[in-house]
C-alpha cells in the first residue's frame, strides 16, 4: 500500500469533479464554516453519496489541509496504529496542516482518541455515513467539543440551481409551469447529486451500497432477505403509520426487538426516519404508532412506488424530508404528526419550545373542490385541540388564504415562500 500515492489520488479527484462540475452551493455550508473558527471538532454526516467529500474538501480550501477517505478499497485494512501514519503522509505531502479532513473515519476502529488528540492543535473536519459517529466512544472523549451537521440530497432549490434554473422572487406563468415540470422530475428521480452525472442507476447503486455494506456486513445479519423485505416494505410505505409488532407479523419475525433493531439501523444509515404521534403526555407518545419517511424521493421511485400513482403520499414525504431540513437552522423545531380517537389525522406538527407553532396538511390538488373536506376538518380540530392558530394545507398548485386556512403550492413552500 502506497499511502501517499492514494492520498494524492483522492485529492486530484476532488480537484477535478471542483474543475469541471457545476457544483452547487450546498444549504448549510456558511454554518458549517462559521463552526470552524472555533475550536471542535465539525462532524458531518448523512446518506451516502449526498455530497459529504466535496463539502468537507471545499471547507478545507484554500487553507493548509490534508484529506483522506476511508471508505477506499485500498486502504480497507488500515488499523488504528496506522493513523499516525496518515499524519506523517500529510507532513511529507503538505508540509504542516492546519485542516485534517477524515471522510467516512467510522471505517477505522478506535478512531475516536486520534481525533481527539488531533483537534487540540488543528481543525479536524470529520464525515461519516452512519449517525452512530456522534454515539459512543466521541461522545465520551468529546463531551461539548464538536459541532454536528446533518447533509441531505440536494433540496428543491439546489435540484433547480443544478438544473440551471434562474431562481427569483416573481415568475411569469411559463416560468411557474417549467417549475412544476421539474418539480415531479426531482419526485421522480430525487436529489443524489451524481445523478446528475450517471442517472437514476446511481440511486439503485446507494441503496444496495446501504443495506449490504452499513447494514448486512456492519451489524452481522444473518436473516439476509428478511432484512431487505423490511427496508423494501418499509420505502413502499413511506408516509404510513407502522408498528414494531405489525412488522414482526409481516415478516413473520418472532423476536419484536430484532425489527426494533432493523429499523434502527435503517435509520443509522440515514436511508430512513420516524416521526412521533404528537400528545402532551409523553408515555402515549412512545406507545403510539410512528409514521416512517424515506430520506430522498429517487429512491422511492426506484424502489417503492411512482408519483403517478401515490402522488399525495410523495408530496408528504418530501415535505417530511424539508422540515428535517429546517431542524437544522431551528435548534428548537420539533416535528411530529396528529390524530385523535375519532382517526382525524394531521400531517405535521411543529413545535418550538413548549409551543404548538404550526399545523400541516398535504394534499395533491390543484384546485380547491379537489380537497378533501375531512383533511379540512381534521386541520381546523388540531388547531382547536393545540391551541394552534397557523393553519397550512401545502397542494400541488393551489393558492388562496380562506377562514383561517392558508393554501400554498408544494414548490412555494419548497423555495421559502410565505
Amino acid at each position: 500500500m502506497d499511502l501517499k500515492e492514494i492520498i494524492k489520488e483522492q485529492r486530484e479527484e476532488l480537484e477535478e469533479i471542483e474543475q469541471q462540475e457545476k457544483l452547487v452551493p450546498r444549504e448549510g455550508f456558511e454554518r458549517a464554516k462559521k463552526a470552524l473558527t472555533f475550536p471542535n471538532i465539525l462532524v458531518i454526516t448523512g446518506i451516502r453519496r449526498c455530497g459529504k467529500s466535496i463539502f468537507a474538501y471545499l471547507l478545507s480550501k484554500g487553507m493548509s489541509a490534508g484529506y483522506i477517505n476511508f471508505d477506499d478499497e485500498r486502504i480497507a485494512n488500515l488499523k488504528t496504529e496506522d493513523l499516525n501514519l496518515v499524519m506523517t503522509t500529510f507532513y511529507e505531502l503538505y508540509g504542516d496542516v492546519q485542516y485534517v479532513v477524515l471522510d467516512e473515519i467510522q471505517n477505522v476502529d478506535k478512531w475516536e482518541l486520534f481525533a481527539n488528540r488531533l483537534r487540540r492543535s488543528k481543525k479536524v473536519i470529520l464525515t461519516g455515513s452512519n449517525s452512530n459517529l456522534l454515539s459512543g466512544e466521541l461522545s465520551t472523549h468529546l463531551t461539548g467539543r464538536y459541532l454536528d451537521i446533518k447533509l441531505f440530497p440536494f433540496s428543491f432549490n439546489e435540484f433547480l440551481v443544478k438544473k440551471g434554473f434562474q431562481i427569483s422572487s416573481a415568475y411569469t406563468s411559463k416560468e411557474k409551469a417549467e417549475i412544476l415540470r421539474l418539480l415531479r422530475e426531482y419526485l421522480d428521480n430525487g436529489g443524489f447529486p451524481e445523478i446528475h452525472k450517471f442517472g437514476s442507476e446511481v440511486v439503485l447503486r446507494v441503496y444496495n451500497d446501504i443495506i449490504t455494506k452499513d447494514i448486512l456486513l456492519r451489524h452481522g445479519i444473518r436473516k439476509i432477505e428478511k432484512l431487505k423485505m423490511l427496508a423494501k416494505y418499509l420505502i413502499t410505505n413511506s408516509s404510513q403509520e407502522f408498528t414494531y409488532s405489525k412488522l414482526a407479523e409481516v415478516l413473520d419475525i418472532k423476536q419484536i426487538p430484532t425489527i426494533s433493531n432493523w429499523v434502527s439501523y435503517l435509520e443509522n444509515s440515514f436511508l430512513l426516519f420516524k416521526l412521533e404521534r404528537f400528545d402532551f403526555k409523553l408515555k402515549k407518545q412512545f406507545l403510539s404508532p410512528k409514521k416512517i419517511y424515506c430520506i430522498d424521493p429517487g429512491i422511492i421511485h426506484s424502489i417503492g412506488f411512482k408519483f403517478s400513482e401515490n402522488s399525495g403520499r410523495l408530496m408528504e414525504n418530501l415535505v417530511a424530508i424539508e422540515l428535517q431540513r429546517k431542524k437544522q437552522a431551528l435548534y428548537k423545531l420539533e416535528v411530529y404528526y396528529w390524530k385523535n380517537h375519532q382517526q382525524n389525522e394531521v400531517d405535521f406538527v411543529l413545535k418550538e419550545g413548549k409551543s404548538v407553532t404550526q399545523l400541516i396538511q398535504v394534499t395533491y390538488a390543484n384546485s380547491k373542490e379537489e380537497i378533501k373536506e375531512r383533511e379540512l376538518n381534521s386541520l381546523v380540530k388540531a388547531g382547536k385541540a393545540l391551541r394552534c392558530k397557523k393553519l397550512i394545507v401545502i397542494t400541488w398548485n393551489y393558492e388562496s388564504s380562506e377562514k383561517g386556512i392558508t393554501f400554498i403550492p408544494l414548490w412555494k413552500w419548497l423555495m421559502g415562500y410565505k
